[in-house]
């Protein structure tokens, strides 16, 4: 062989050692690598057993949050089921109202309308009734009428007047009352004393106790009584008056009117 061929040889068996030397690892590096991957792993591993557990908490807690939900959700339907019934219950509780309302409303404007049919008939009645008290009955129909006539006065109240007045007209009928009165007699006006007897009859007697007399309903006018019957009508005024004890008396009560 040659020298330039032994010298040949010589480099490239020194180069395959140099090789062989950087490829294969020294055994210390590949031990470090080894523990290097081995913390790698297991901190990896920790890491994820640790993610593992926190979803398992937030898993459980999401379970426990929807299943409160499910819970919270059926009793608002429940809730909601309920609040529709009442709302029912108060609907119809409207309406029956509204319909109390309307027919209150119909039976009022019906109410007036009898109302003021009931003061026709009474100022009729008056008119029609002997005449004592003319100036205070008329004031009391009149002041009816506008009470009966007024917007603003419940309906109620002209209901609670009227009755009022009609109770106090009815009790006329079952009482004795003296007054002074002015009645007009064969044309002459005199101041007189009244002696009414409920709706029987009316008497008259002038204040000297010279001329005595009574209402006559068949002629509509004031009459004068015959002398002889002073002492009787006398008689009759002071019981009236409590001015005597009573005792039964015969009056003239004259003619029924037609």
């Amino acid at each position: 062989m040659s020298r330039w061929s032994r010298t040949a040889w010589g480099f490239a068996a020194a180069a395959a050692t140099w090789v062989v030397v950087i490829v294969a690892p020294s055994p210390v590096v590949a031990d470090q690598d080894l523990g290097t991957a081995a913390a790698d792993a297991i901190e990896t591993r920790r890491d994820t057993q640790v993610q593992q557990d926190a979803w398992a908490v937030e898993r459980e807690a999401l379970r426990a949050r929807w299943r409160a939900l499910n819970h919270e959700v059926d009793w608002l339907d429940e809730r909601a089921e309920l609040e529709s019934a009442r709302t029912a219950a108060l609907q119809e509780r409207v309406d029956e109202l509204s319909r109390r309302l309307a027919e209150s409303d119909r039976l009022e404007a019906s109410l007036q309308d009898s109302l003021l049919t009931i003061l026709d008939r009474l100022e009729d009645a008056v008119a029609l009734d002997t005449p004592f008290l003319g100036e205070e009955r008329a004031l009391r129909l009149a002041g009816l009428r506008r009470e009966l006539v007024r917007p603003d006065v419940p309906a109620a109240e002209k209901l609670r007047r009227l009755l009022e007045s009609l109770q106090v007209e009815a009790a006329y009928g079952g009482s004795v009352e003296m007054t002074g009165e002015r009645i007009d007699v064969d044309g002459v006006v005199l101041t007189v004393d009244m002696l009414r007897i409920g709706r029987l009859s009316l008497f008259w007697r002038t204040p000297d106790g010279k001329r005595v007399g009574t209402w006559d309903p068949a002629a509509d006018t004031w009459i004068e009584l015959p002398e002889g019957e002073r002492r009787t009508v006398g008689l009759a005024m002071d019981m009236a008056a409590r001015l005597r004890p009573v005792e039964v008396l015969s009056l003239p009560v004259g003619r029924i009117a037609p």
